[in-house]
């Protein structure tokens, strides 16, 4: 059984999991790691609950924010938002994904998520917010990679091409 659970990515001068954003996760939250210029990631295990809205996240923060919701190593979901250039979702490990929805209502992958190249171009958008020049060749490998061997791989190397945190 692989691991369930979010990933919480922002950046600020208090602990993210000390914000209102994030109120309903904070008891839960267990901080992964952080990176210069404030970035933190933090870990909210479980396959339910409320992590919080990275909408509000963004806002109260004033700068982009990211969660990755990882399905049992499988795949992950990404969402992400930026106070000036707005929220956007893909995920990560695409065939697996599609395993997880197995045409639930006739939708697919990418009825759900932004295709690679589309989530590739918003992710740069995302990044230049964040005050980092990134490749969209690069970010897009990422979107259309498969897990190595589980898809918390993939999230924290598209953290890194997202100039976030290193991998």
């Amino acid at each position: 059984m692989g691991y369930w659970g979010y990933f919480v990515v922002g950046r600020g001068e208090r602990p993210l999991a000390e914000l209102d954003a994030l109120a309903g996760a904070s008891g839960g939250m267990t901080l992964r790691t952080s990176a210069p210029d404030g970035w933190q990631v933090w870990e909210y295990p479980g396959d339910g609950g409320d992590v919080g809205n990275m909408n509000d996240l963004a806002r109260e923060t004033g700068a982009p924010a990211l969660f990755g919701y990882v399905m049992d190593s499988d795949c992950v979901v990404v969402e992400a938002a930026s106070p000036e250039s707005g929220a956007w979702t893909t995920c990560l490990a695409r065939t697996a994904m599609a395993g997880y929805l197995d045409g639930q209502q006739g939708l697919t992958v990418d009825d759900y998520f932004l295709e690679p190249a589309d989530a590739a171009e918003r992710a740069v958008f995302w990044a230049e917010e964040a005050g980092h020049t990134v490749s969209a060749e690069d970010v897009a490998r990422v979107l259309t990679a498969d897990p190595d061997p589980v898809a918390e791989n993939l999230f924290f190397r598209l953290l890194d091409r997202l100039g976030v945190v290193p991998e």
